[in-house]
């Protein structure tokens, strides 16, 4: 807060998340524009859209800015109950919009959203109010927390989507260690955890191929394989510094999801190695102030929220990174703020808009010990 009483915003961090989210709309009409003109006609289909939920995001960003984060904190039991609806509603039968095999939308006509980007942010809220409430990490303090996760994360792996469910798992564990989890508790939940995420994969054929053509690739060129390797072909292609912005050839359809999942590959083809490196410094700087902001926040709810919300961000960007570049097995997990997707965009805008409410509000150099 200012001397004159006025809230400021962190401007590093708006600065970064606006530009990450400008760059997207220039590199989606890259990346998309031949697969929309041959799809729809129209080359601007995606970035129409996708700006169209910028401009919401953006209308929609000074009322949760302006929004007290106490109201989150009394609510954190009714967001989380919205987010385990909304997730079994996608499940219903004429309900949930299926495509590519996985019924992970809820399509109400004028509009098609995600309800596992929701759930994602009403986890945090909820996860971080039961850690402001206890000042030491139990068994029994933990259970709670298990409880919601298990329950989102069993939701999405019904639908299925294993990727936001590995992320929603590690933004928990995330939370928990900084809410001061001892190893132990790590021990004791990672060997059911572990034998749950083998007998996942086991039951289901699709991610022992996944797995195989991550290993190998080139054992499948035309199948499970192909995407990978044409990751590999717009990455190897890009150089140190690209072939330039729109001269993309794995956009021509050789690219499944140029335009979503794997616009990170088509950065490195046109803009190289270094228009990556600088992408991913931007996304390091928002992890930085979203530290700091969650080190100087002025009570522990605001604390753990801020650390929260700048896990999703940080644990999504580094999975979809691994995933374009072959260090972990393919999953459809977007790059945020940057990647096709209306949900996930207004979903990442909202959560800065929290995260400068926490900043903006901040009078202490070091978060205060008060529950709220």
């Amino acid at each position: 807060m200012s001397r004159k009483g006025k809230y400021v915003p962190d401007k590093i961090l708006l600065a970064c998340v606006l530009g990450l989210a400008l760059f997207g709309l220039l590199m989606q009409y890259s990346a998309s524009s031949y697969s929309a003109l041959t799809r729809t006609g129209d080359a601007f289909f995606y970035v129409k859209r996708q700006a169209a939920a910028l401009a919401f995001s953006c209308a929609l960003y000074p009322f949760v800015f302006r929004a007290d984060t106490a109201i989150l904190f009394k609510l954190r039991y009714l967001l989380l109950a919205l987010g385990l609806v909304l997730l079994s509603v996608v499940l219903i039968p004429g309900v949930g919009a299926e495509n590519y095999g996985a019924t992970r939308w809820i399509d109400l006509g004028f509009i098609t959203f995600q309800p596992s980007d929701i759930a994602k942010f009403t986890l945090v809220v909820f996860v971080s109010g039961c850690l402001a409430k206890r000042s030491s990490v139990t068994f029994a303090s933990m259970a709670s927390v298990l409880v919601a996760c298990g329950a989102t994360c069993a939701l999405i792996m019904a639908e299925p989507n294993m990727s936001v469910t590995v992320c929603v798992g590690l933004v928990t564990l995330i939370m928990l260690f900084l809410g001061g989890a001892k190893a132990r508790h790590f021990a004791l939940l990672g060997i059911p955890a572990l034998a749950l995420v083998i007998a996942l994969i086991a039951v289901e054929p699709y991610r022992l191929k996944r797995i195989a053509a991550f290993l190998d690739p080139w054992s499948s060129p035309l199948g499970e394989g192909y995407q990978l390797i044409q990751s590999y072909y717009a990455l190897g292609a890009g150089g140190l510094f690209g072939v330039g912005l729109f001269n993309s050839r794995q956009k021509y359809l050789f690219l499944p999801f140029a335009e979503s999942d794997f616009i990170f590959s088509v950065i490195g083809e046109e803009l190289g190695f270094v228009g990556c490196v600088i992408v991913l410094a931007v996304f390091g700087t928002i992890v930085w102030r979203g530290l700091i902001i969650a080190m100087r926040a002025e009570n522990r709810f605001d604390c753990y929220l801020a650390a929260g919300i700048t896990a999703v961000i940080g644990v999504q960007t580094l999975l979809n990174v691994a995933v374009v570049t072959g260090s972990i097995p393919p999953t459809g997990l977007p790059l945020p703020f940057v990647s096709f997707g209306g949900t996930s965009l207004l979903m990442f805008v909202c959560s800065v808009a929290v995260l400068e409410r926490i900043a903006a509000k901040s009078q202490t150099p070091l978060a205060r010990h008060k529950m709220y």
